[in-house]
């Protein structure tokens, strides 16, 4: 009789000891990968340290202005590819220009609680003496973080004007993607 108990028994123990082998050590719950950040998530600006300035009042060479993206909620969260970038011009005849893309491949960005990412955007300006109908004066950016359809409105606050070029295949004025 203690023979057939002892094998119940040293069955038992195998019987639990393969159950508790099948349940691998890392079944403690996985972490969750952050998700995207939204526009609620984040407060944007531009860049106006005296590096960051794009050189307006040049007229021979491309320059760069800078947007920054904090993100101000309590979780992390990530951004990939491009905003989206309007221009609202000063001059009746500007209109509204929408930002081309350059050819740049977008990165995802892990933006922790705090945490702050920025793009550029190329200009190509003009002097002043450049006639009404070529030249854009920048007054106000719609820009609206990537994959979101709610925009932020900031002001232009470094003056000059741009090359209209809003219709060209190749614009000398376009955007890059977050974080590059």
């Amino acid at each position: 009789m203690q023979t057939k108990l002892t094998a119940v028994a040293l069955a038992a123990i195998v019987v639990a000891g393969t159950a508790a082998a099948a349940v691998p050590a890392s079944a403690a719950p996985a972490k969750a990968e952050p998700t995207r950040c939204h526009t609620a998530d984040l407060k944007a600006g531009f860049a106006t340290g005296d590096d960051a300035k794009p050189e307006m009042q040049q007229t021979k060479k491309q320059t760069q202005a800078y947007i920054w993206f904090t993100n101000r909620s309590k979780r992390t969260c990530t951004l990939s590819g491009f905003a989206g970038v309007d221009m609202i011009g000063a001059q009746k005849t500007d209109g509204t220009w929408s930002l081309a893309r350059s050819s740049k491949k977008p990165e995802k960005i892990t933006l922790k609680q705090g945490d702050t990412v920025d793009f550029s955007i190329t200009l190509l300006p003009v002097a002043k003496s450049t006639s009404q109908k070529e030249k854009f004066v920048p007054a106000k950016f719609l820009v609206t973080p990537p994959n979101e359809t709610k925009h932020f409105t900031l002001e232009w606050p470094f003056g000059g004007q741009i090359l209209k070029q809003d219709g060209a295949t190749h614009p000398g004025t376009y955007l890059n993607p977050v974080g590059l």
